[in-house]
């Protein structure tokens, strides 16, 4: 049961982290584990009205976390991809963090457009609570298109490239 306190605490520390610096959505990967958390948007106050209560859907087979009372829906589950316009294949970000496309200020980008990439191809580096996460292409093909510039903030789900297969 101690573990099941330690992750419980874990949840309410990230939701706090969530609140202090004003995000929506936040995932955790780790190994096998995936853990998505989502704030309700705030809703505009109206005489007599009532706010939705946040419900859990956990993956089939997964252990479930509660966190109650708090405004945060903790979700897991598998990642979805939706097809690219253009036959284009999207990179996105894994993590909220700040996006860096070199290893160090000296260094030339990781991948820029009419880089070639396979799957194993590490295309840039997002910063997230001062850890260094390499990100990887996860596909082949040729960068197409660079969304985002060195140092930039970027959020869960948002297109970091645009690859055109092989």
């Amino acid at each position: 049961m101690a573990e099941n306190d330690t992750d419980l605490q874990k949840i309410k520390e990230l939701i706090e982290i969530m609140k202090e610096n004003e995000l929506l959505e936040v995932e955790i990967k780790h190994g096998d584990d995936k853990i998505f958390l989502k704030r309700s948007q705030p809703q505009p106050s109206i005489g007599g009205a009532v706010s939705a209560i946040p419900t859990m859907r956990p993956e089939p087979g997964a252990t479930p976390a509660h966190a109650g009372g708090t405004e945060a829906l903790i979700q897991t589950y598998a990642s979805q991809t939706t097809p690219a316009p253009e036959d284009l294949v999207e990179i996105k970000s894994p993590i909220v963090g700040t996006f860096y496309a070199t290893s160090s200020p000296d260094s030339g980008h990781y991948v820029e457009v009419g880089s070639t990439v396979s799957p194993q191809t590490v295309v840039c580096i997002i910063e997230a609570m001062k850890v260094m996460n390499e990100i990887k292409a996860e596909t082949s093909g040729t960068i197409a298109e660079v969304l985002v510039t060195n140092g930039q903030a970027v959020e869960y789900g948002q297109v970091l490239f645009k690859v055109k297969p092989d």
